[in-house]
């Protein structure tokens, strides 16, 4: 990829330097269209040249601190989890000596970047949005597909779509942001000063989703801040060539420094650092408590308290009242639970579902489920591709064998795994009398659905249990057609899902329109894909300047 740090002007957008004393709003802009990949059409022909391409290549992949590519000689390796004996690329992984680097090349570039007019720093990430739309759409799309074993429809929703809504909705919420001012009374002028935050941010982001690598460092730069980079090291391949098109858009040298490394190391070198001055992670509950719990400890270390913002796990609910439409549940629970393996922290992991429908459901839904599709992504029949490594598989089938050996449990569907070439595992739907049974209560992050059936004179107990099974608040869905019902249980499940869907899956939130993020073990709730992320990463400045001055202390009352 040719990088040369260009930046290409925008009919809506205003250039300028030092002497532009114009002020910019960025009209709101459309969602990304998502391309159907159809089997006739031109865009699946591209793709599909684009995976040969990434299939025959074993890219060697390094650090990139300063603008700099940097080789360590410690490696990993990148495998197709739906083919784990092919490697995809050879990665370097970041030292202590090289996070320092790291570190302080986001500290020096820092001065400069905050100065820099907003409105250039967000037509960087224009321009990548416009790259990705463009220029690399199918190479992203490709080797998300091949290094996160995701369909090309997940791809194109994830590592195209949504990453390009990100970097373009993130330029408008900061024009909004920037346009708040305080009101000024006679004889004075108030404002806000916008400034980033004081020190760099730590971004760790996770495998699953390449618009959220995106977003959780650019969203951070967007304000001024500049970052440390810790991609997960099963999405290295496609983060790395989102690195790489942020440095073709224009993206200055140490603004965002990429270091694959060991959560491990980055924790005892950045934690530890005088100038840390936040975190922007999404990952698991239990890593990002532990994150907590070290800057806390390490407070008397800081220059100021680091903003920790954090996406985690979720437990995600379905309920299905007896006024529901049974395709629309069945199509809801199907694609809630199983799309992309269940990786999703927003997919659906349990449902509770009416005694009075359950019958048809359940024949409907198993009639389905033959249909659904297992294995290689580059066939495009498939539904599902594999989890991401032997960890999960492990994990998940763990969790899949509990099951098989409670009194309390029945697998009605799928159930077994496969990891010999991928890591396949069975969309699996397990059936309990249990509602307070382990995979009603734990995240599993696989294909695994667990239902619990409810008798309906007892909907207002199901609730109860709903809210209180589970310590996570994500997302959750209702199926009913009867808006009374609906109603309550938007109610009585206020705090239970910090994103709920009415008569939908409860995965898929769209940038700009369905903000993201959940309460209480799910995280801390700050809206990705909206102006309130944004304001996490700002630390204000309020100026008051006085044109008159008083001359004399005394007040009217003191005569």
């Amino acid at each position: 990829m040719n990088v040369n740090n260009i930046i290409s002007s925008f009919p809506h957008c205003i250039k300028g330097g030092t002497m532009n004393n114009s002020t910019y709003y960025f009209r709101a802009p459309q969602n990304e269209p998502v391309r159907a990949y159809s089997a006739s059409s031109s865009e699946r022909k591209l793709l599909v040249n684009e995976l040969a391409t990434h299939s025959n290549r074993r890219l060697e992949i390094p650090l990139i601190i300063n603008g700099k590519e940097i080789y360590t000689g410690k490696t990993g390796k990148v495998v197709m989890p739906h083919n784990h004996s092919q490697t995809l690329a050879d990665y370097h992984i970041a030292t202590p000596k090289e996070i320092n680097m790291a570190i302080e090349a986001s500290l020096r570039a820092k001065e400069k970047w905050l100065k820099y007019p907003w409105v250039e720093r967000a037509s960087i990430m224009m321009k990548a949005a416009e790259l990705i739309a463009g220029k690399y759409r199918y190479l992203l799309n490709a080797t998300t597909m091949l290094c996160q074993s995701k369909t090309a429809h997940q791809a194109e929703i994830d590592a195209i779509c949504e990453t390009v809504d990100f970097l373009r909705f993130n330029s408008f919420f900061a024009s909004q942001i920037f346009e708040q001012q305080p009101e000024s009374t006679a004889g004075t002028l108030n404002r806000i000063e916008y400034r980033p935050l004081e020190g760099f941010v730590l971004a760790i982001t996770p495998f699953n989703f390449t618009a959220i690598a995106a977003n959780l460092t650019t969203s951070v730069a967007l304000m001024g801040n500049t970052v440390v980079w810790k991609p997960a090291s099963t999405s290295i391949l496609s983060n790395y060539y989102f690195m790489k098109i942020l440095q073709e858009a224009g993206l200055p040298d140490g603004v965002i420094n990429f270091i694959p490394s060991s959560g491990q190391e980055i924790s005892e070198v950045v934690l530890k650092h005088h100038e840390l001055a936040g975190i922007h992670f999404t990952g698991s509950t239990e890593v990002f408590n532990k994150l907590w719990k070290s800057t806390s400890d390490n407070l008397n270390l800081y220059k100021g308290y680091p903003k920790l913002v954090g996406e985690t796990g979720g437990k995600n609910f379905v309920i299905v009242h007896d006024s529901a439409n049974i395709d629309e549940a069945v199509t809801g629970l199907i694609r809630g639970a199983f799309e992309y393996q269940g990786q999703k922290c927003s997919a659906a992991s349990r449902a509770y579902i009416s005694e009075k429908v359950w019958p048809e459901l359940k024949e409907k839904m198993l009639s389905e489920m033959k249909k659904v599709k297992m294995g290689d992504i580059s066939n495009f029949e498939n539904f599902l591709g594999a989890v991401i490594d032997r960890k999960s598989f492990n994990t998940i089938m763990n969790y899949i064998n509990l099951a098989k050996s409670d009194i309390d449990t029945e697998i009605i569907w799928g159930g077994n795994g496969d990891d010999s070439v991928g890591f396949f595992i069975e969309p699996t739907i397990i059936l309990t009398s249990n509602p307070q049974f382990t995979t009603m209560k734990e995240e599993i992050f696989g294909p695994v659905l667990t239902v619990y059936i409810y008798k309906d004179k007892d909907f207002d107990q199901v609730l109860d249990l709903c809210d209180k099974t589970s310590p996570y608040s994500l997302t959750g869905a209702i199926f009913a057609r009867d808006k009374y019902v609906i109603d309550g249980v938007i109610d009585k499940l206020r705090y239970t899902a910090g994103n709920f869907y009415i008569n939908d899956k409860p995965t898929g939130a769209v940038v700009g329109q369905q903000p993201f993020g959940g309460g209480r073990s799910s995280g801390t709730n700050d809206k990705a894909g909206s102006h309130l992320n944004l304001l996490r990463w700002l630390n204000p400045r309020t100026i008051k300047e006085t044109f008159c001055s008083p001359v004399d202390f005394r007040y009217p009352f003191m005569s």
